[in-house]
């Protein structure tokens, strides 16, 4: 069996290429092969591959970038999904996309199921939803996996940037109004390749599903935490309890939902999975980092 993933040295990606390898023949293209700034140029490699799956793990991420290139993350977020969801569609087989809590408004303190009524404050949520429709619209069978607050040990992220912080400043700001989960690449790695196991077995598993790790937090809570295990491990900080601060108090070019709650209970019904809290992951990656 023979599959394509595209955006293999992204976060998301290079852990998908440890996860998916058992499954057959991996064919794992970043840029160079899978540019998806050419949608067409991009379909028509994939479909001259002819695999048994596409996993789609690429994305226009720089959320406050895209309000000032909306045409690049529309090509990238919405017209590349639309036109691999064709050739899955043409060669009947599954497509895998991964998507964001960011489709949403952000208002209320509940968890958002699969059924409830998007409406994203951004360039970044409004691309990101488009590939979901379009995707949907396709008729191929499919995972959208909506997932958030997105971390790895290989590369940047939050946790590094507060360590790198904390031990540079005697006080640290962090937004304390933004609700989420904070989730591992690796559990999406991993949650990825059981379910699409399944759904290649079980066609009729195709949908719209919720990812991400369980438990919610807000993000001068989730710095606390990494601040505080990393001392407990003896790295030296000048600060190792930040101050919340609003959003307000902390303006940036796309505006970003207050709520990212997820309601997961479908795919863990769907794929017989447990997702494990969010702060297990957390101190596995902070582990790992600071070895």
């Amino acid at each position: 069996m023979k599959f394509v993933l595209l955006g293999a040295k992204g976060q998301v990606g290079w852990e998908l290429q440890r996860a998916l390898a058992p499954l057959g023949e991996l064919h794992a293209w970043d840029r160079e092969l899978g540019d998806l700034s050419k949608p067409e140029a991009l379909a028509q490699r994939v479909q001259m591959l002819a695999p048994q799956a596409i996993v789609n793990a690429a994305a226009y991420t720089a959320v406050d970038k895209a309000e000032s290139e909306p045409e690049l993350a529309r090509r990238v977020n919405a017209e590349s999904p639309a036109r691999l969801a064709v050739v899955a569609q043409t060669l009947g087989i599954p497509l895998v996309q991964f998507s964001t809590d960011y489709v949403f408004d952000g208002s209320g303190d509940q968890p958002r199921d699969e059924r409830a009524p998007t409406g994203p404050l951004s360039v970044y949520g409004a691309t990101k939803l488009a590939g979901e429709d379009a995707i949907r619209a396709s008729g191929c069978v499919h995972l959208i996996l909506r997932t958030s607050w997105v971390y790895a040990a290989r590369g940047g992220n939050f946790a590094k940037t507060m360590l790198r912080l904390g031990a540079e400043r005697d006080q640290l700001r962090v937004v304390n109004d933004q609700f989420g989960a904070p989730t591992g690449a690796e559990l999406l790695a991993d949650c990825c390749t059981h379910a699409l196991r399944q759904l290649l077995a079980e066609p009729s598993a195709s949908g719209t599903y919720h990812l991400a790790a369980a438990g919610v937090t807000n993000w001068v809570a989730y710095a606390a935490l990494v601040l505080q295990h990393a001392a407990a491990h003896g790295q030296t900080l000048r600060c190792t309890q930040p101050e919340g601060i609003p959003s307000s108090a902390y303006p940036t070019p796309a505006r970003r939902p207050l709520n990212s709650r997820l309601d997961c209970r479908r795919f863990e019904s769907t794929f017989g999975l447990r997702l494990p809290h969010w702060e297990q992951g957390v101190r596995r990656m902070l582990d790992e980092v600071l070895a």
